[in-house]
């Protein structure tokens, strides 16, 4: 019996492009189940880009609906990004064939996955994203195979590398948001316009699928409530750690009685925790689940071999035959999407005031607090040369959101403060 060859068309040959031809030039017949995957279609913005391959060989198609609907390949990897344009246009041409898509599209999914999921399972075409969530780590199959026998209570973690990194190397550097983050530019780490790693859309956007497949519920990316790492300053990082605590911009998706909350938000985490222990551009996810209880991965969740190792892996799978529900229920019985209002959830959170140094303000600060029924945890003033105030951080009891906007916005309006009172989230991890 001849082994099978699976044709491949793969639209995007960008840095997880170039690595998955790389790969399949070297390992045609890696799948476990037998059969070689061999590359018989490509299609990408510029057909003479440099590139550290040679695509001479191969056919190439300058529209990426084509190359999805070409009879000549039988699974389409799709690797363009973007949540609509050519990239949904070809998705769905693929689907609607029953042919198999493997795609790393997060943002295609997060906002686009409910219908998506109807037209792949409608006509029997597997529909897999492994490398959408976290590059090489295997949180898509935890989520969507592994886990399929408890019932998911929520996730958390880190999801954003160039995030990670650049809040790694303001605290580890003592240098601020703007010069890491050029850095990082020059580095190849954040693209040239940053908002959708910094503004927390990327995170946001994967948390929202981890929340689908943990829950069973459809994608809803609007509902997400979301901050980025714009607007985190130095001084915060560095009052954070002589708290005992690290900021990292923690993705999170609860469920309870009354529905589901996503969210992005940069939190503190204490320094003795593995998520705050995760430095450079790794990835970090906690599971919790009723019956198995607490899960912990981590790894590289970016990068040319780690992402095409997670492509390669959803193709293999394609060859095997496996067909599983999208978002791990059937998509004509996803439950509806409840979202809990943020301002009703409880949390510990960390405020910074800066003041003008005279008598009588901590004294302000902490009866406004009171009034509004927070409790105070932890207290820290620690001067700050060449400042026009004095910044004093205090940490809280657990409290509802509400009540504690509410009591930032009264002491915003105290005389004796300077500036916007600046608020970040303990992590509940």
């Amino acid at each position: 019996m001849s082994e099978k060859t699976w044709r491949i068309g793969v639209a995007g040959l960008g840095t997880v492009g170039a690595g998955l031809l790389t790969f399949l030039a070297d390992r045609p017949d890696f799948a476990p189940a037998g059969g070689r995957a061999v590359v018989t279609g490509v299609s990408a913005r510029s057909r003479s880009r440099p590139r550290p391959f040679d695509i001479s060989n191969l056919p190439w198609f300058d529209d990426p609906v084509a190359l999805a609907t070409s009879p000549d390949n039988d699974v389409f990897v799709e690797l363009i990004g973007g949540s609509d344009g050519p990239a949904k246009a070809a998705v769905e041409a693929a689907l609607k064939l029953g042919k198999p898509v493997v795609t790393a599209n997060k943002a295609l999914l997060a906002e686009h996955g409910a219908e998506l999921a109807v037209l792949a399972e409608a006509n029997g075409a597997p529909l897999v994203f492994e490398a959408a969530v976290m590059g090489g780590v295997p949180a898509v199959k935890m989520m969507r195979e592994a886990l399929v026998g408890d019932d998911v209570n929520s996730v958390a973690g880190i999801l954003n590398g160039t995030c990670n990194y650049i809040l790694t190397e303001m605290e580890q550097g003592g240098r601020p948001f703007a010069e890491v983050l050029a850095e990082a530019q020059r580095l190849g780490y954040a693209e040239a316009d940053p908002t959708m790693d910094v503004g927390g859309f990327d995170a946001a956007h994967k948390i929202t699928l981890l929340a689908a497949l943990a829950f069973g519920c459809a994608p809803n990316f609007a509902a997400a409530e979301i901050e980025g790492i714009d607007q985190i300053e130095l001084l915060d990082i560095k009052m954070a750690r002589d708290l005992g605590y690290r900021v990292k911009l923690v993705a999170s998706a609860d469920r309870s009685a009354d529905g589901v909350l996503v969210r992005v938000h940069p939190s503190l985490a204490p320094l003795s925790h593995p998520l705050a222990q995760a430095g450079g551009a790794l990835n970090a996810l906690f599971i919790e689940s009723q019956r198995i209880g607490r899960i912990f991965v981590q790894g590289p969740g970016a990068g040319a071999g780690p992402t095409a190792a997670a492509v390669a892996a959803d193709i293999a799978d394609v060859m095997t035959g496996a067909v599983r529900p999208v978002f791990q229920r059937p998509a004509t019985t996803l439950r509806p999407f409840t979202p809990v209002d943020p301002s009703k959830s409880m949390s510990r959170a960390y405020l910074r005031f800066l003041v003008k140094d005279e008598p009588g303000v901590i004294a302000a600060v902490s009866e406004t607090l009171a009034e509004a029924g927070v409790s105070i945890e932890s207290f820290l003033q620690k001067p700050v040369e060449n400042s026009e105030g004095v910044p004093i951080v205090l940490t809280t009891h657990a409290v509802a959101e509400s009540v504690l906007t509410a009591a930032i916005d009264r002491i915003a309006n105290l005389s004796s403060v300077l500036d916007r009172p600046r608020l970040l989230r303990i992590a509940r991890i």
